[in-house]
């Protein structure tokens, strides 16, 4: 690993469960303190270099001639290609910080990360009160996992509904969902050591804002 606490002294990473509000705080806070925001799968900028042979799973549907075939995997295959991808996604992620750090411009800018990297590596690189675990309810990411207007959700619905059986194809890819929104999960990132955020309704992205600043220890620009 080419980077360490020292190098990461102004860079803020933020996880947690979908729907929490994660790819929200990191344009919100790098907007406010003129600094860089890495926002959700960053890593994506690489993918047209990666080998297949080094990162098959990142590389899957990149190369996949038929997306049908994505949707039509079990529950567990899809869950076991996710927990791989994102193994893979922690290292192209750390490869752009690294270049990123490197670059002088960036040397005194604030970089806020919605990030992929894992909890125990984290621990590892980055001081506790430079990250964030932002958490909502698990069924959230269940039950309105298509009501976002985002492309690629879209598309992946679509593709359900030109199934054979669109309802079994919904329900196959629902159990999918219920995996990587499990309890165990919400609880590994409740208790994970860092500070957290939980998803409040009736608090503004200003209030958020603040909130995460208190939490990170961020002051005024």
């Amino acid at each position: 690993m080419g980077i360490d606490k020292k190098d990461l002294k102004n860079v803020y990473f933020v996880i947690g469960t979908s729907y929490a509000g994660k790819s929200t705080i990191v344009k919100n806070l790098a907007r406010k303190h003129n600094g860089i925001a890495l926002e959700e799968n960053y890593h994506d900028v690489k993918l047209p270099e990666l080998d297949s042979s080094e990162f098959p799973n990142l590389t899957y549907p990149r190369d996949l001639q038929d997306w049908h075939e994505f949707i039509r995997r079990t529950p567990d295959e899809y869950y076991t290609w996710l927990l791989n991808a994102k193994k893979e996604c922690e290292i192209v992620e750390l490869q752009i910080l690294e270049e990123l750090l490197q670059k002088p411009e960036t040397k005194d800018k604030k970089i806020f990360v919605d990030t992929n990297i894992c909890i125990d590596t984290l621990h590892k690189i980055s001081d506790t009160d430079h990250v964030l675990v932002m958490l909502a309810d698990p069924s959230i990411g269940v039950n309105r996992f298509f009501d976002r207007p985002d492309s690629e959700k879209q598309f992946l619905y679509q593709l359900m509904l030109e199934e054979p059986d669109p309802q079994a194809s919904l329900d196959n890819y629902r159990k999918m969902l219920e995996m990587i929104n499990s309890q165990e999960s919400y609880d590994e990132l409740e208790n994970s050591g860092f500070k957290v955020i939980y998803r409040d309704e009736d608090r503004s992205q200003e209030d958020t804002v603040l909130l995460a600043e208190k939490l990170l220890n961020i002051g005024e620009c």
